[in-house]
């Protein structure tokens, strides 16, 4: 099994990459591939996947604190 990775882009969707499973509140299954984007915006026509009907009208650059080793 491959790690899992969400990366939060800027301006834009959750980048998922690896071997994950994506269900609804129900329990049914999205289809999915290795490598898909999530929307953040709420815009998208293919909702919970990104269409990129954001470009222009969502704006969001999120980043994560910094831990300097001596704080870990």
């Amino acid at each position: 099994m491959s790690k899992v990775q969400i990366k939060v882009m800027d301006n834009g969707a959750f980048r998922v990459t690896g071997d994950v499973e994506l269900i609804d509140v129900d329990g049914n299954v999205f289809e999915t591939k290795q490598a898909f984007s999530l929307c953040r915006c709420g815009l998208s026509a293919k909702l919970p996947f990104c269409d990129g009907n954001h470009k222009g009208k969502f704006e969001s650059c999120v980043r994560a604190e910094k831990v300097l080793d001596d704080q870990k």
